[in-house]
């Protein structure tokens, strides 16, 4: 009797492997009903469409949030690229970033006037020898006080100089990975608002609790003519297209908006940029002609 019983406890391997493929495709099914129910009642999950991989070891998500309204609602999740999302963040490379960009713009009128330009001066001073004085031709000397001044300031004096091209795209990098670590960094559906009310604006920014100051970024350079309307009055509220978004400018505001679309264009720009094939070219002296 307990050999049959022990008979039937070892079971032929063929048998076992088949009672476990069956336990393993009922567990699936299960799964694949919950998953399919989940879907139903959750957002839907919107996946970045870029022609570099995306390591999912290291990917970020974001919640998509709706513009149409004041409440907020979660329309859906985005899968943000870990080379531009989540970087190393370089406090030195944005300080470069910050102070070119504050430069560079800057063009100083301070000017002091030479020796020629100073009024007066036009006789000499006193005879050549005699006196037992030095020798001097003119008392607006830079020597004499009420004279020129020597190698001073002559308006316009430009502060332009150009950062290196990867401490750039580095600086742009860095600036958006702090912002979505810090919580300052939100993704809407798109930018169409139903109202060109400076107060629907203003309502959907406390109760988002968006900071005292945003910057909207959206991938085209027309905005809709409702929120061009209602962000028109408000000076703590910014419109740029993708393509212009720099460190200085999220630096300046609190609260950094993306649209879907506007996601999608940094990513593919900023990863080309990061991946290039001639990136050696682009790390010598600054040309006029280099993009």
């Amino acid at each position: 009797m307990n050999l049959l019983i022990k008979a039937r406890q070892v079971l032929h391997p063929a048998v076992r492997n088949l009672s476990a493929t069956s336990t393993v495709a009922q567990s699936s099914a299960t799964a694949e009903s919950t998953k399919k129910s989940s879907n139903e009642t959750n957002p839907a999950i919107i996946l970045s469409q870029t022609n570099h991989a995306i390591s999912k070891r290291n990917t970020r998500q974001a919640w998509i949030e709706n513009a149409d309204a004041v409440t907020e609602r979660k329309v859906g999740l985005i899968e943000l690229h870990a080379d531009v999302f989540a970087a190393q963040p370089r406090v030195d490379i944005i300080q470069e970033n910050f102070e070119w960009q504050r430069k560079y713009r800057y063009v100083s009128m301070a000017e002091t006037k030479t020796r020629a330009e100073v009024r007066g001066g036009g006789r000499k001073p006193w005879p050549q020898k005699g006196m037992g004085r030095a020798r001097h031709g003119s008392i607006r000397s830079p020597l004499f006080k009420g004279g020129g001044v020597i190698h001073g300031p002559r308006s316009p004096t430009t502060h332009f100089y150009m950062l290196p091209f990867y401490k750039r795209v580095l600086g742009l990098t860095s600036m958006l990975s702090v912002k979505l670590a810090q919580d300052d960094l939100h993704i809407i559906e798109n930018v169409d608002i139903p109202t060109r009310d400076a107060q629907f604006i203003k309502d959907l920014i406390e109760a988002r609790n968006w900071g005292p100051s945003v910057l909207i970024i959206d991938k085209q350079d027309t905005f809709s003519e409702n929120i061009c309307y209602a962000t028109d009055m408000l000076g703590y509220v910014n419109l740029m297209p993708s393509f212009g978004l720099n460190v200085y400018s999220m630096l300046k505001h609190d609260t950094l908006v993306l649209t879907v679309d506007a996601v999608k264009h940094l990513e593919e720009r900023l990863l080309y940029q990061l991946n290039r094939n001639d990136a050696a070219s682009k790390g010598g002296q600054f040309k006029l002609d280099q993009v």
